[in-house]
């Protein structure tokens, strides 16, 4: 149903797959994998809603089918590279739907990520659906203060990565700053 687009990333390009369903914009945040089959399908979901779906490729072009190759490349994610790549696809949304304001929803990494981003995009960014995600990065934790998107989030009772502790933590964080 999609296809692969490029798009500017702050002085450079970044590219991912978008599935145009002709309405408003939602990025769809990858998981931990990269940009798999199975996140394509989610755009494409999107799309047949009617969504204009974008999945940035924030591994530019790598991608992981093992748990330790996927760590790796979790943890070797150029940080201030994603969060260009990331502002970039708001703009791109914005500028092929014609709409100010976007939505976000991400998997594993891709759901901090989401909260990341409507941190760093909170003119553009109305709305912010982490799955299991939170941020793993001690360096990268967001201004909460900034967020003005409607955030709901999905966090199990039982994950090593996601731990209840942590979601009641960013439950927390996003509450005392009036999320």
């Amino acid at each position: 149903m999609g296809e692969i687009v490029s798009f500017k990333s702050n002085g450079s390009m970044g590219s991912g797959y978008l599935a145009d369903g002709g309405g408003p914009g939602v990025i769809v945040i990858q998981e931990w994998w990269g940009l798999v089959p199975h996140i394509k399908a989610v755009a494409d979901r999107f799309a047949a809603e009617g969504f204009t779906a974008l999945a940035p490729d924030l591994y530019r072009g790598e991608a992981a089918s093992e748990p330790d190759e996927a760590g790796k490349l979790m943890m070797g994610l150029a940080l201030d590279r994603a969060g260009k790549d990331l502002s970039g696809s708001v703009d791109f949304l914005q500028e092929r739907t014609g709409k100010k304001k976007v939505g976000v929803v991400g998997y594993c990494m891709g759901g901090g990520l989401t909260l990341t981003l409507a941190c760093q995009r909170p003119d553009a960014v109305a709305a912010a659906a982490p799955f299991y995600g939170v941020i793993p990065w001690p360096e990268a934790q967001p201004n909460w203060n900034a967020m003005m998107a409607v955030v709901e989030g999905h966090y199990a009772e039982n994950d090593a990565f996601a731990s209840p502790e942590a979601a009641r933590a960013l439950e927390a964080d996003l509450r005392h700053a009036r999320h």
